[in-house]
């Protein structure tokens, strides 16, 4: 049954969730180090280039889940924010972190995820092998973590 989304056109902070992560990470080892310098507020978000309306986020996905479908249903009697988006200038700055995926293969790598685990795959071994493809591939761009 194809999926209603109330509000196609919202812009929002995409990422995946290995990228937060690999942030937190970098700060907990700066709060050990220095913990006055690195106390205060953060953001690990993604390159602008990234912050995507819903939509344009499920014409990535639904190609990669078999039988995926959307349609812009009803309007949200709720306040949204039609554009949310983070600034990790400060993490950027004086943590060295940056985004390592792409919106786009963050957006495999959750399809993939999500493929592995519908037919009962060891979760455990597959997500460790998306951590360590994380892992190289920054190693590989040169980012700090």
């Amino acid at each position: 049954e194809p999926l209603g989304v109330r509000s196609p056109n919202a812009t929002r902070p995409w990422q995946h969730v290995l990228e937060p992560l690999s942030g937190y990470l970098l700060l907990a080892e700066a709060l050990c180090e220095r913990p006055s310098a690195a106390a205060g507020a953060w953001n690990f978000g993604p390159n602008l280039e990234d912050v995507r309306p819903v939509s344009w986020v499920l014409d990535a996905l639904c190609p990669l889940v078999p039988g995926a479908s959307w349609h812009a249903g009803s309007a949200s009697v709720l306040h949204e924010a039609a554009l949310l988006s983070l600034d990790s200038a400060k993490a950027r700055a004086q943590l060295g972190w940056a985004p390592t995926w792409t919106l786009r293969e963050a957006i495999e790598r959750t399809a993939e995820w999500y493929a592995r685990w519908r037919p009962g795959a060891d979760m455990s071994a597959f997500t460790l092998s998306q951590v360590e493809a994380f892992r190289s591939a920054r190693q590989r761009a040169g980012s700090a973590g």
